[in-house]
């Protein structure tokens, strides 16, 4: 039970020492975080982020010591004349999510956009 709080505060230290990393770099946009799921099955971590309306060619997908960096950009709808929005939800604009993974090297298996989700495969690496 000690070593799970341990990892809890440490859990916690590592997002507030990111969020105040964000504040630090100037941003001319606003950023949205999206969601992530991250599971492992066997030997590889399978990772699901949603980018809703993202294209495939413009997510970037880099490996840092810490885990992972996704990022893209979508662009705003476009309404024709008139159009009086009542609600809108759905993101657009800069997103960008540090994932962290357990430690140690990976290599991406599998790389691909369906649906509005981000879907990456990897195995841990020897290199």
């Amino acid at each position: 039970m000690w070593a799970e709080a341990c990892a809890l505060l440490d859990q916690a230290e590592r997002r507030h020492r990111r969020f105040y990393e964000l504040l630090s770099v100037p941003s001319d946009a606003p950023v949205w975080e999206p969601p992530v799921n991250v599971y492992s099955v066997g030997a590889e971590l399978h990772v699901e982020v949603a980018l809703p309306g993202a294209r495939a060619d413009a997510v970037v997908i880099e490996f840092a010591p810490s885990g992972l960096l996704i990022e893209t950009t979508v662009a705003p709808p476009s309404f024709g004349a008139g159009v009086n929005i009542v609600r809108l939800e759905i993101p657009y604009g800069r997103m960008r999510r540090r994932i962290d993974l357990p430690p140690g090297r990976y290599a991406l298996l599998e790389n691909r956009l369906e649906h509005g989700f981000l879907f990456l495969r990897l195995a841990e690496s020897s290199r």
